[in-house]
């Protein structure tokens, strides 16, 4: 039996109303928070979880945050002002860059770098791409670096370098919950994280940096419906057909070229053919694959769930503590 994007479909009057009673209930009676704090970086993602936080509370119960950094796309910020300003909140740019400067993030990143591309200095721009997978069944990344120039290399990272840049990186994720937290403090408010149904499922997110909030509103979403809500909510046309992206290193990087096998219209399709047993010669058809690509495309969605489970794990104890009760 055939299948295509129709099996995504969306009710998105229905949708919203849900979220909204979901996200009322869920600060009024469970977190007891005033309002919510959302980090806005001009992608689709967090622009419907802001949008879907002012259906819900009203604009003056949603603080925006804008978070850039050295390595920040211009185009982020111009995007994520444009978003408060259409939803009309209260928002502030705080710029992290001197945070992640003095916690050695750059110098971090850079010291690996250098390690495979001798030359590089700061006027290099950089970026991770996933290799492998489709074609060889076993994925490994690559170094892609920029000279000012314009010249660009590719150079396979050994696992020691691309784990001390990736964990370099990883503090942008974390200084920005920090400032989320911040503020969510200081107004008595919850912190909304972001993460569509793909990145929750795949764990695509940083463990106690964007993967940290007390509600996750689109989780359930796969991001083909994220953009349809978007759509659907008249966000703004440039934020509603914004390519998704990490923003995350100096040079321009798709998410599908750092960690997902397919761009993100196909990796939707590919997660829920998988979860509802669709035999792979289906997804293949439904795809444009050979039987062969698409049987490790699945392997790779189970492979990324069984290596990431420690970022959906709390911390684990010894014995439980029956006072201490947590929500679900």
């Amino acid at each position: 039996m055939s299948f295509g994007a129709e099996v995504l479909a969306l009710d998105g009057t229905t949708e919203i109303q849900r979220i909204s009673e979901w996200m009322i209930d869920s600060l009024a009676n469970r977190l007891r928070r005033r309002g919510v704090v959302v980090a806005i970086s001009g992608g689709i993602d967090s622009s419907v979880c802001a949008a879907l936080a002012v259906r819900a509370l009203g604009p003056e119960r949603v603080y925006g945050l804008l978070l850039p950094e050295r390595d920040s796309s211009s185009d982020s910020a111009r995007r994520g002002e444009l978003l408060a300003r259409h939803l009309g909140i209260a928002f502030e740019t705080h710029d992290i860059a001197p945070a992640l400067q003095a916690l050695g993030c750059y110098r971090q990143r850079d010291d690996a770098i250098r390690h495979v591309v001798p030359e590089y200095t700061d006027a290099w721009k950089c970026k991770i791409v996933i290799s492998g997978g489709l074609e060889r069944g076993i994925n490994f990344f690559k170094l892609v670096v920029q000279s000012p120039d314009g010249a660009q290399r590719e150079v396979r990272l050994p696992l020691r370098q691309y784990l001390q840049i990736v964990a370099a990186t990883n503090f942008k994720q974390r200084v920005r919950k920090n400032i989320e937290y911040f503020h969510a403090d200081r107004l008595n408010y919850a912190v909304i994280g972001t993460p569509n149904r793909l990145e929750y499922d795949q764990g695509f997110f940083v463990k106690n940096g964007d993967g940290a909030a007390d509600l996750k509103p689109i989780a359930h979403l796969y991001k083909t419906q994220v953009y349809a809500l978007a759509r659907h909510m008249e966000l703004p046309a440039e934020i509603c057909s914004a390519a998704p992206t990490t923003d995350t290193y100096s040079l321009a990087q798709g998410q599908d070229e750092f960690y997902f096998a397919l761009p993100h219209a196909q990796m939707d399709l590919a997660l829920w053919a998988h979860d509802h047993q669709r035999p792979a010669p289906e997804l293949a058809a439904a795809l444009g694959l050979s039987e062969v690509q698409a049987q490790r495309v699945y392997a790779d969605i189970e492979s990324k769930r069984r290596t990431t489970q420690y970022l959906h794990a709390g911390a684990l104890l010894v014995e439980p503590i029956p006072s201490v009760v947590k929500l679900a």
